[in-house]
């Protein structure tokens, strides 16, 4: 790899703040969090003028949340965005070739009926925007669409039953064939595959599916074609998107309009325990759709066609069944069907993927340490360089948007700020296009945050953060993060849930650590954790608190809390027994408790098969040496268990199971369910509540009487 510029020192401190607009300053607090203005992705016109950008608002008083599009006019850094009217609720922007703005809104449509369409308004230079028209006359709601780059076709996404070759139809029992009655019971057959994911129900026989249309005029035309192609016993079922957390990035309209390649995994008996999503293509003929990587049994995503037609490019991992494998990019030949690895010896895995408009360069994101940059691959030789976007770190980098003129639009964040909107031009540190939260921030007591590393298990380096207020006097009492994944990073990037800042604002120190099984190190790191849930990560954590506290006398380690979500509620729990006597208190969320009853009442099989090294009655062992289950007999820890009711990833009878091992021992603990969330906490009013009952929980415990 070639560094353009990008960081590399041992040791640095940051502090981040914004510009403060009055002397009168104060902690940011889980209100603060809550009603923080969020930007969204933003898209750009196909000219490269334009962009256009959502921000998202909730009230203060009911938490309502509403969201109002801005027009940017790229040319020029001193331009103003102004408010864009879509005549109401509307979604998911995206400019038409022909120049005109198409997004989503359930409104009531000409026949009355409100449901989820596409519609589109004229845009002015000066925001003055046309009255919306309808785009879509379908009978299904569209839940997302693309549009080919030549304006004369648009895909549309919806959940539509796979023996119904419209896009919406009368099938039997209206594709739900798992509610045979007469009472309300949902009937499943074992060779459904998925019976829940994520947080919903399956519905059997209806899958996310893709029709591509012509578009007249504006108009969407015909019946269209199905994507999957007919139904038929070799067909093909499953979701495009790909669920739970497809996009649009998994459908990608060929330049000329001839085509779309798009990204599905079959929705079979084995797809619970399958991490074989596929890029297939579909000519539009009618016929089946071609799978351009059927040679490879793991994840193959992210098809990106240049715009010059020439080549398609994907992300792929290459060990099935392994969720967390290194994405590497893969260029085909399109007129050839010749395919070459073009990163596989960069030791990084891109979260993203995109061509420049001449087709010179692949533009795509990957973290690296505590960041997230951005890297230019050429295409020809497969060379990487990391690109010097932001003065000091770049944190995190998102939502990257390659312009004409080798610029780039894209978000940066920080544990310290939001999102905002940037533009580089030449390749070159970037200039702000927004201050959403700009304003917010100002009144807000600034933090700082500190990287450190230090030698982990193995003797591996491990990287930290310490994040608190700065310019606090006298001690603060130590919170230790574990982060979620496990398989992922808490790096330098702003969180809506689990936020450093939030928390440091309280008069705590954060200390956060990726212990081995983290990415963004290499994947030989990131592979570190199979089959060693609480052995190298749990020494990481305790050498890299020792580490923190030795670097930071500010940091009172006689007054310390853990919390985490997900593995982080794992490691709670596992904690509790292999730890003791370290903390005040512990913060469970979602966290596995009991390691045979998880692997049965889970969804996606293939996470525990790939860490555990098999099922559990191939392999007990492994999950009863690092289960929690075992060690209760040594709890003693005050802790505050969360679940969701609707978490199936972390079914909420683990958390039970933890709280009535609390229970029994005369732990002091409470419980705190959320009946209407997932594996996260995403409702405004929810969010407050997460947030209070936490600090109540570490004051309790680490508050001076």
């Amino acid at each position: 790899m070639i560094r353009i510029a990008g960081f590399a020192a041992v040791l640095c401190a940051l502090t981040i703040a914004a510009p403060a607009l009055s002397r009168e300053t104060a902690p940011m607090t889980a209100q603060d969090l809550v009603t923080m203005p969020r930007l969204g992705a933003p898209v750009a016109s196909h000219d490269g003028r334009y962009a256009v950008y959502p921000v998202t608002t909730t009230d203060s008083d009911s938490y309502a949340r509403t969201t109002q599009f801005y027009l940017r006019d790229l040319s020029g850094t001193d331009a103003q965005a102004v408010a864009l009217d879509l005549g109401g609720a509307a979604g998911s922007p995206a400019f038409g070739a022909d120049g005109w703005l198409y997004f989503l809104s359930d409104r009531a449509g000409a026949d009355g009926a409100e449901r989820s369409r596409v519609w589109r308004i004229a845009v002015g230079p000066a925001g003055a925007a046309s009255a919306p028209e309808q785009v879509t006359q379908v009978s299904a709601a569209v839940t997302g669409f693309a549009l080919s780059p030549d304006g004369q076709r648009i895909a549309l996404f919806g959940d539509i039953a796979r023996d119904c070759p419209t896009f919406g139809c009368d099938t039997e029992n209206g594709g739900a064939r798992h509610l045979p009655g007469p009472g309300d019971g949902r009937l499943y057959d074992a060779d459904d595959g998925f019976v829940r994911h994520w947080d919903t129900w399956e519905t059997p026989g209806v899958f996310a599916r893709v029709f591509a249309f012509d578009l007249i005029d504006g108009k969407v035309t015909g019946e269209g074609i199905p994507l999957d192609g007919p139904a038929g016993a070799d067909s093909l079922v499953g979701d495009t998107p790909t669920r739970p957390f497809g996009g649009g990035e998994d459908v990608a309209w060929a330049p000329d309009g001839s085509g779309v390649y798009f990204a599905a995994r079959r929705s079979d008996a084995s797809e619970p325990t399958s991490t074989n999503i596929d890029i297939w293509w579909n000519g539009l003929s009618g016929m089946s759709p071609v799978n351009l990587t059927a040679a490879n049994a793991a994840t193959d995503t992210l098809p990106a066609p240049s715009p010059d037609g020439k080549w398609l490019a994907w992300a792929a991992m290459a060990r099935p069944g392994y969720e967390a494998d290194r994405l590497v990019i893969h260029l085909r030949d399109l007129a050839s069907g010749e395919t070459r690895t073009l990163t596989q010896d960069f030791d990084r895995s891109f979260g993203s993927l995109a061509w420049t408009p001449d087709s010179r360069w692949l533009v795509a994101t990957a973290q690296d340490v505590l960041d997230t940059p951005a890297f230019r691959i050429d295409p020809a030789t497969g060379q990487v360089e990391e690109l010097d976007l932001m003065a000091g770190n770049e944190a995190h980098i998102g939502n990257l948007v390659p312009l004409s003129g080798d610029r780039l639009l894209f978000t940066r964040d920080s544990i310290g700020a939001p999102p905002e909107l940037f533009l580089s031009q030449d390749w070159q540190q970037a200039m702000p296009l927004t201050e959403i939260a700009g304003r917010h921030l100002g009144r807000l007591v600034p933090i700082v945050t500190r990287r450190f590393s230090f030698a982990g298990a193995d003797g591996a380096t491990v990287w930290g953060q310490i994040t608190k207020l700065d310019g606090h006097d006298g001690p603060m009492p130590a919170i230790l993060y574990v982060h979620g994944g496990p398989q992922g990073s808490f790096n330098d990037g702003w969180s809506t849930r689990w936020n450093p800042r939030v928390v440091a604002s309280q008069g705590y120190a954060v200390v956060s650590v990726d212990f081995h099984g983290s990415t963004g190190y290499g994947q030989a790191f990131t592979d570190a954790i199979n089959r060693d849930w609480g052995g190298k990560p749990l020494e990481d954590l305790q050498t890299g608190l020792a580490a923190a506290l030795a670097l930071d006398p500010q940091i009172d380690g006689t007054r310390a809390c853990a919390m985490g979500a997900s593995y982080g509620g794992y490691m709670m729990n596992w904690i509790a027994g292999q730890w003791p006597d370290r903390f005040d208190c512990l913060v469970q969320h979602d966290g596995l408790f009991d390691m045979r009853s998880f692997y049965y009442a889970t969804e996606e099989l293939w996470f525990p098969r790939w860490d555990f090294g098999g099922s559990y009655s191939a392999n007990p062992q492994a999950y009863e040496k690092w289960n929690p289950v075992h060690h209760v007999d040594k709890w003693k820890t005050p802790m505050l268990v969360v679940t969701g009711q609707k978490d199936f990833r972390v079914p909420y009878t683990q958390a039970l199971g933890a709280f009535t091992a609390l229970q029994e021992r005369g732990v002091p603990a409470q419980l705190l369910v959320f009946p209407e969330e997932n594996h996260w906490v995403l409702g405004a009013k929810n969010s407050l509540q997460w947030h209070e009952t936490v600090f109540d929980w570490l004051d309790r415990w680490l508050g001076e009487e």
